[in-house]
């Protein structure tokens, strides 16, 4: 890990429930909005805290985009509230978070879920998705309909198109903005397909989520992944890359279940 470590950012969230500590942390191109629901229901066991990491929903935009910085974001976030310990659960981008954070700090960590990501890293799979959303000038849109027909030109899948489609925001002026940093994403996204910083190791209990119709975390990652993680268990379950969102019930059962232990 590098000796300087990056400031951290105030992260926005949304609080529910009353227990023992747990943090959602979303994917790229999400919020904690994503999350609304599972956080709510995981409120009646947990404390849940639900955030929008750095340059996503309503936390604050920063030139600096990698996993080091929202590992930092995350340790800030708990110190702040006085959580010494947490479980965490993370989603694709979120996932690879939360792996950071819990190899940085592993005494932080009770319980990690990691949704559909290996800690390794990945080729570029997000080219088409930030040509078309980089290629919008939103001072021409007047209607999120209009938005999305422009969308369309180049992303056939309208779920797709609706998930880009809730980082829309209104500016003072009336005329449409991103909720996201869009150009920061753009110019580092190199550093979300990073693999994990460091060498080190967590010991906790870790389960990694993989949706079986999905090619972002194989089977055989999971293996790899033990190294630094050696308490690592796998679960399939039978949906796409957005699991928590395709199989909610299913998904809440995993976790509640896991964080039993």
């Amino acid at each position: 890990m590098p000796t300087t470590r990056p400031d951290p950012v105030p992260l926005f969230f949304q609080e529910y429930g009353a227990g023992p500590p747990l943090v959602i942390l979303h994917g790229l191109f999400g919020s904690l909005d994503n999350w609304h629901t599972l956080a709510r229901k995981l409120g009646e066991t947990f404390r849940v805290f639900a955030v929008d990491q750095r340059n996503h929903g309503r936390s604050p935009h920063s030139p600096e985009f990698s996993y080091t910085a929202m590992a930092e974001d995350l340790r800030a976030f708990l110190d702040e509230r006085g959580v010494k310990k947490s479980a965490l659960i993370g989603h694709s981008m979120g996932g690879k978070t939360a792996m950071q954070f819990a190899v940085t700090y592993p005494r932080r960590v009770t319980h990690l879920i990691v949704v559909d990501i290996g800690p390794q890293a990945y080729e570029r799979q997000h080219n088409l998705v930030l040509e078309a959303l980089c290629g919008l000038d939103l001072k021409d849109f007047s209607t999120r309909g209009e938005v999305d027909a422009a969308l369309a030109k180049q992303l056939d899948d309208p779920s797709v198109r609706q998930f880009l489609l809730k980082n829309l925001k209104r500016e003072e002026d009336g005329t449409f903005g991103w909720k996201m940093n869009l150009p920061v994403i753009r110019d580092r996204y190199d550093e979300v397909n990073a693999a994990l910083q460091g060498d080190e190791i967590f010991e906790g209990p870790v389960l990694f989520v993989r949706g079986t119709k999905s090619p972002s975390l194989t089977r055989a990652a999971v293996d790899a992944a033990r190294s630094r993680f050696p308490d690592a268990q796998l679960v399939e379950v039978d949906s796409g890359h957005w699991v928590h969102a395709e199989k909610p019930d299913a998904f809440l059962g995993l976790v509640l279940d896991f964080l039993s232990i």
